[in-house]
């Protein structure tokens, strides 16, 4: 194989709020601490053993606005993204890494208050039904949608 990947694919909680930095040109990023969990049965005390790993998140522009505004300490959601690594030097001169994961899409998990949630919910549904209910009607009458008839 000649090609290479890096992906990167986590569903954990935010264990602060999103901080956010602004530069010139009104581009952003923002940055937040994803929390993972792995728990394991310890054979030799038959314990249950929870291990928490920390991410550093980077999203940027419009998507870190977004986040910024609807992601909560403690809230879960989806990262998809790629590994990151960068290299500076401390006050005394060592080279220092940190690395992170640059966010290409994440899918907010979290359920909000149930004001939010129905009223979105319930406006979807009948959109929903419309469309459907309507191409079955045409769909006798125009021959034009033998063409659109496609399975995706």
């Amino acid at each position: 194989m000649s090609g290479t990947l890096n992906k990167v694919m986590l569903i954990g909680h935010t264990g602060d709020e999103v901080k956010m930095h602004y530069f010139e040109g009104g581009n952003c990023i923002g940055r937040f601490p994803l929390a993972t969990n792995d728990s394991y049965v310890n054979k030799s005390t038959n314990e249950r053993v929870t291990t928490t790993e920390w991410h550093n998140i980077v999203v940027r522009n419009k998507a870190a606005e977004i986040c910024e505004k609807y992601l909560k300490k403690g809230d879960k959601v989806y990262i998809e993204g790629r590994l990151k690594t960068r290299k500076w030097q401390d006050e005394q001169g060592k080279d220092r890494y940190s690395t992170e994961i640059q966010c290409t899409d994440f899918t907010f998990l979290t359920p909000k208050n149930e004001n939010q949630t129905t009223g979105p919910t319930t406006q979807q549904a009948p959109q929903a039904n419309v469309p459907a209910s309507n191409p079955q009607v045409a769909s006798p009458s125009s021959p034009d949608t033998e063409e659109d008839d496609l399975p995706f």
